[in-house]
């Protein structure tokens, strides 16, 4: 039996269509998934903000590869084109020279420099008011130590640190209350790029400020009453942590954690172990600890490690976790 043409005709266009309705649900569910927000963060506690006040709504990608140093970050110019094409960046200036370059480079629309809630903002004290606290915190407030070593300390961790944030303490995540301000932040700058979702940024922000607001006082709990309150650190990057408890951080090295210790800031800090009874010396577990290990058995206390969470290579424990470990290293070195 012949079939007829028109049949046949149909039959061809019947299965043309079909061939193209495939491709057309492949971008339909492609064009789903880009609904999503895309996120650039600079480094771990800001992609950890971002994901969590995101959720499901937004993409994050941090520029500082897990584990990774971040004082020593350089970019590819694939990473700074994907800073070009995101929807929001979020980033720390004056931290991370090669993200400060990126941002300026790549102009994005929805760019959230976290200094202004995280050191600058109402949530948390003036960088300047950091700056004149940790000045009083030095190891000559412990020891009476002649200035001039203080000053010859100031020297190695430098007005000038090389990596573009001064003698600033960067570290304000170290303090739960400020990096809660800069969820708060974080939410608005989503929802500024992702107006349909505003609202739900807002309540994922609420959540984890919550969240960390109780962190907050676990540490103000848990540091309420120790035998000691001197924290002796390898890298001087717990300012924030140690003004907000009412400790007093004597460092070993500045700023920067690869800064070589001056015999005389090592006896200095001798000094300070011996009398104030330092029982351990703090070092990170991604920086070398042989520093801090020469000066614990000098003076035959221990090491324990205390994290800058600046980055996290473990994907088992997040920022919270990672602080209550922090936090438990502390009473138990102080005494509390």
């Amino acid at each position: 039996m012949k079939r007829s043409p028109l049949l046949a005709l149909s039959a061809l266009t019947a299965l043309l269509l079909s061939s193209c309705a495939a491709p057309s649900e492949e971008t339909a569910a492609g064009g789903e998934e880009g609904e999503t927000l895309s996120v650039m963060t600079s480094f771990y506690p800001l992609q950890y903000v971002t994901e969590r006040v995101g959720g499901e709504q937004v993409r994050v990608e941090s520029m500082t590869p897990p584990g990774a140093e971040p004082h020593d970050l350089e970019l590819s110019p694939a990473a700074v084109d994907r800073v070009r094409t995101a929807d929001a960046v979020v980033y720390l200036a004056g931290f991370q020279p090669a993200v400060d370059d990126a941002v300026a480079q790549a102009a994005p629309e929805h760019a959230l420099d976290a200094a202004h809630a995280g050191i600058e903002g109402e949530a948390a004290h003036s960088a300047q008011e950091h700056a004149a606290a940790e000045e009083g915190h030095g190891a000559e407030a412990h020891a009476g130590e002649a200035s001039g070593a203080e000053e010859g300390h100031a020297e190695e961790g430098g007005a000038d640190d090389g990596h573009g944030h001064g003698a600033q303490d960067p570290h304000f995540w170290l303090d739960p209350q400020r990096l809660a301000a800069v969820a708060v932040e974080v939410a608005h700058e989503l929802g500024e790029a992702d107006p349909d979702n505003a609202a739900l940024y807002e309540r994922n922000a609420e959540e984890l400020t919550g969240e960390l607001e109780a962190l907050d006082q676990e540490f103000a709990s848990g540091l309420e009453t120790c035998e000691r309150r001197t924290v002796v650190v390898a890298h001087e990057a717990y300012g924030y942590l140690t003004d907000k408890y009412d400790l007093e951080q004597v460092s070993v090295a500045g700023l920067e954690p690869d800064t070589e210790p001056s015999p005389a800031r090592l006896a200095e800090i001798g000094k300070v172990v011996e009398e104030e009874g330092v029982t351990t010396v703090f070092a990170e577990s991604e920086v070398d600890t042989g520093v801090a290990e020469t000066l614990a058995a000098e003076h035959g206390v221990e090491t324990a490690v205390l994290d800058p969470v600046e980055t996290q290579a473990d994907e088992s424990a997040d920022y919270q976790q990672v602080m209550r470990a922090n936090l438990e290293a502390l009473r138990a070195a102080l005494g509390c």
